[in-house]
């Protein structure tokens, strides 16, 4: 077991690997990715994009502004490692969640693989809700719950995308006032398609008969993963300055 000391030692170690991973300029291949996405969606009717940014916008909200979801913050005179080791666990949590639900869409064919969108989407937003919640920020705040959106976002967007991000998470008690007031004025348009073309590949396969099953959990289960390290290492950034 780590002491106080060598534990936060730790835990800024691995920030700062994080960080570097983060900010890394984007790869020629990851350009090259990212000029071919930005020429498919061009052939997208402007009107597609825009239901499809509504669709988006409305289930985020939802989770966003489902009051049942949001947990009180925990003691604050809890050591951060004891802080991470629940958060964690919460974390395999929804991965093992996650992957079991990723499963059984995936075996049910295109309808139900369809299905897996809304319900993935909730259970990533609401591990985002305890994982605020364990390190100590009270989601009731709209500033918060906003936080969580961008969290979202720089999880789930291309490595250019994550270069603009980054400064608005390490900064935020700088930018949170000039943020957008509500919701209305987020730009939605960029944030699902970020996230569409983050699990194109992944959710594609996923509606494909026989091989679906096993995409989607293995689909789930990593992505699942990737977004509560993402998380961690955001909010980490917030705990350590205080």
């Amino acid at each position: 077991m780590f002491s106080e000391e060598n534990y936060n030692h730790y835990v800024n170690a691995d920030l700062e690997t994080w960080l570097l991973e983060v900010k890394t300029p984007p790869r020629i291949l990851g350009r090259i990715a990212h000029g071919i996405q930005d020429k498919i969606n061009s052939w997208i009717p402007e009107k597609i994009h825009q239901a499809i940014a509504v669709a988006v916008e409305n289930m985020v909200k939802a989770v966003l502004f489902g009051s049942e979801w949001i947990k009180p913050s925990p003691d604050k005179s809890m050591i951060l490692y004891h802080r991470e080791e629940k958060i964690r666990n919460r974390i395999k949590w929804y991965r093992n969640a996650a992957s079991a639900e990723g499963g059984l869409t995936g075996a049910g064919g295109i309808l139900l693989g369809l299905a897996d969108f809304p319900a993935f989407l909730t259970l990533k937003m609401k591990m985002l809700f305890d994982i605020a919640a364990w390190y100590g920020f009270d989601t009731k705040s709209y500033q918060e719950r906003l936080f969580l959106l961008f969290v979202f976002q720089l999880s789930f967007s291309n490595q250019h995308r994550r270069n603009d991000l980054i400064g608005l998470i390490e900064n935020w008690e700088m930018y949170v006032y000039d943020l957008p007031a509500d919701l209305d004025q987020f730009d939605w348009k960029t944030f699902q398609l970020d996230y569409r073309d983050y699990m194109d590949l992944a959710k594609l396969a996923q509606l494909i008969p026989i091989i679906g099953a096993p995409v989607g959990a293995i689909a789930n289960y990593k992505l699942t993963a990737h977004l509560g390290r993402f998380a961690m290492n955001c909010y980490r950034l917030r705990v350590l300055k205080k």
